[in-house]
């Protein structure tokens, strides 16, 4: 049976919380957690011990991470993937960057760029 629009958005919320706040899925949890020890690998118990996310939870939840390229698994092991730990890295430079460049004044504007800048069409390579 079909359910209006405002039903499903209400849907997985808390009333409590402010619309400010938005929920942490499981995932974001599992995550989470694993990111804060990327130099180790935990068993779906403690996962579940160490995040409060449900023990029934954890399992698919790891699945979908895992087919997603965010987790590894080995034997009953979950760790954070290389490329999770890459894109975290990338991210966390990416802010700090942003940051950097809200306080220093050697942030390029575009119009030093643009004069600067070569037009591809009418630049030619010479061998």
């Amino acid at each position: 049976m079909p359910i209006e629009r405002s039903e499903f958005d209400a849907l997985g919320t808390d009333e409590s919380r402010t619309p400010s706040e938005p929920a942490e899925t499981d995932a974001e949890r599992i995550l989470a957690f694993l990111r804060a020890s990327p130099d180790h690998a935990f068993t779906q118990c403690e996962i579940a011990e160490r995040t409060e996310v449900a023990r029934g939870s954890v399992g698919p939840t790891l699945v979908r991470l895992r087919e997603r390229g965010r987790v590894d698994h080995r034997d009953k092991y979950w760790c954070t993937s290389d490329h999770e730990q890459g894109v975290a890295a990338a991210a966390g430079h990416a802010a700090a960057s942003a940051r950097s460049r809200e306080t220093d004044d050697e942030t390029p504007s575009m119009n030093a760029w643009a004069a600067n800048a070569v037009d591809p069409r009418e630049h030619r390579y010479e061998n």
